[in-house]
């Protein structure tokens, strides 16, 4: 019985049970929204690099859906606390998942996603995460958009209510029946940019509309 009710049989459980209802309340959640899409006025690049916060990636699977015209796409998912079920619930949305870090199994995680992009594939990515700070930059996605010489593409979430949570990335929970504000940037290079450059005008274009 011990054996039963142990660490990583309850954690297999949550993994098996939390992602379908995550998934379906998530999209019960959007069905009861307003939502306003502002799109670019250029045409989407394939493959490109989607930057996404930590904090507002739970209804931007939607945006992408939205804008992308293959919708084939990996996300870059962390093996800390709950990336497993939010891969799962990425995979629900019908999109491939990395696993990994720039903390952990950065040369892999590398290693994969430019065979992704490769393959003519779009990442997601969430340059903040998966432990913070908030709204900072870190090197891979640079490192990305760099090597393959692909654009990137900034993904914003602004519901007219919302929740937060009380987690390092603010985690924000749009409330039903409220106005869900997608903005979806222009695709830009970052090839001729120093680091530094790059980071500082991937988190500016990030926080226009940010929450």
């Amino acid at each position: 019985m011990a054996t039963l009710f142990s660490k990583s049989n309850r954690k297999k459980f949550l993994v098996w049970i939390v992602p379908p209802l995550a998934f379906a309340i998530i999209k019960l959640l959007y069905s009861t929204c307003k939502k306003k899409y502002h799109i670019p006025s250029q045409d989407m690049v394939e493959p490109s690099l989607y930057a996404l916060w930590h904090g507002e990636l739970l209804m931007l699977p939607f945006a992408y859906i939205h804008i992308s015209k293959s919708q084939q796409l990996d996300a870059i998912i962390s093996r800390h606390g709950d990336g497993e079920i939010i891969a799962k619930v990425i995979q629900l949305f019908g999109g491939g998942t990395i696993r990994g870090s720039s903390s952990k199994g950065s040369s892999t995680v590398l290693k994969n996603a430019l065979r992704s992009l490769q393959k003519g594939r779009d990442i997601a990515i969430t340059p903040d995460g998966p432990r913070g700070p908030k709204h900072s930059v870190a090197d891979g996605l640079i490192t990305l958009a760099k090597l393959k010489n692909v654009p990137i593409v900034t993904l914003n979430c602004q519901p007219s209510s919302y929740w937060k949570m009380k987690s390092w990335d603010a985690f924000c929970i749009p409330k039903p029946f409220c106005t869900l504000s997608f903005y979806i940037g222009e695709p830009f290079y970052v090839g001729d940019l120093s680091l530094d450059e790059a980071k500082k005008i991937i988190q500016k274009k990030l926080l226009n509309h940010a929450i």
